[in-house]
């Protein structure tokens, strides 16, 4: 219990007789240094109308971060773009990787494959199609006089492993893409071999399936490109290695794909 009271000149107060009676009273404890005539009106509060003079807090300016699109067109050179992609940290897929996995082979060479994904041996060395589904490819392509030591250059549309290996989202290949086709601007290979449904449709920009895609011809057009670059889809290797009865497939897509590189780098 508190109380207040209006002041009385100390010299007509008994006061240990006025202590003992406040706490004969209840009270406890007093507020304040000085009393205070609770039956005087306090003033009005002031209230401020006018914010003239109120300081607003500067806003802040973000600037924008360049897109992978802007990046990729100011490389030059094969060097550049893989400096560039192993800084890149647009794609979310760079955080649960080991290592960027950015290409593999000759950087003059007339032929350019492309898969899906790096693997677990892939993010491990850093570099694609070294596991098991790797080695099988490059019996694939040694049976047509292929090979990355001297005429072939390997990449995939993504440059991180997925977690899991599970497939690249649609939104991490959009984020890579355009590395991958300034690697085909500067590579400027006589043609491209897709292998796996992700790779084809995302580079010849069909929805349909590898069943549906693989066997054919078509042509990649970009704007840092001369002329149309003849791109054939075919079984992945991993596919191959679960589905063996396929591989007489791949092998007629593999001989009509050495076909015409025959007739390009001849004529």
């Amino acid at each position: 219990m508190a109380m207040d009271h209006a002041p009385t000149p100390v010299s007509n107060v008994d006061l240990p007789a006025l202590l003992r009676w406040h706490l004969d009273a209840g009270v406890d404890e007093t507020i304040g240094d000085e009393p205070v005539n609770r039956y005087v009106a306090l003033p009005a509060p002031v209230v401020q109308t006018s914010f003239a003079t109120e300081q607003k807090p500067a806003s802040i300016v973000i600037a924008p971060q360049p897109t992978s699109a802007h990046i990729a067109q100011n490389c030059k050179t094969l060097a550049e773009l893989k400096a560039a992609v192993e800084s890149y940290d647009g794609c979310a897929l760079k955080a649960f990787a080991t290592r960027t996995v950015f290409a593999d082979g000759q950087a003059n060479a007339k032929v350019m494959v492309i898969g899906e994904a790096p693997g677990e041996d892939e993010d491990r060395q850093g570099l694609p199609f070294v596991g098991v589904s790797g080695k099988l490819l490059d019996r694939m392509l040694a049976s047509v006089g292929l090979d990355r030591a001297t005429n072939t250059y390997i990449t995939n549309i993504v440059f991180w492993r997925p977690p899991g290996n599970r497939k690249p989202t649609a939104e991490e290949i959009v984020l890579c893409m355009p590395f991958v086709q300034r690697q085909i601007e500067i590579l400027d290979p006589a043609v491209i071999l897709l292998v796996g449904g992700p790779s084809a449709s995302t580079i010849l920009a069909n929805p349909q399936g590898i069943t549906k895609l693989r066997g054919k011809w078509f042509e990649f057009e970009s704007p840092g490109l001369s002329r149309p670059v003849p791109t054939m889809a075919t079984f992945h290797p991993a596919y191959l290695l679960r589905s063996p009865n396929q591989k007489r497939l791949a092998w007629r897509d593999l001989l009509v794909f050495k076909q015409k590189l025959d007739s390009i780098t001849t004529s």
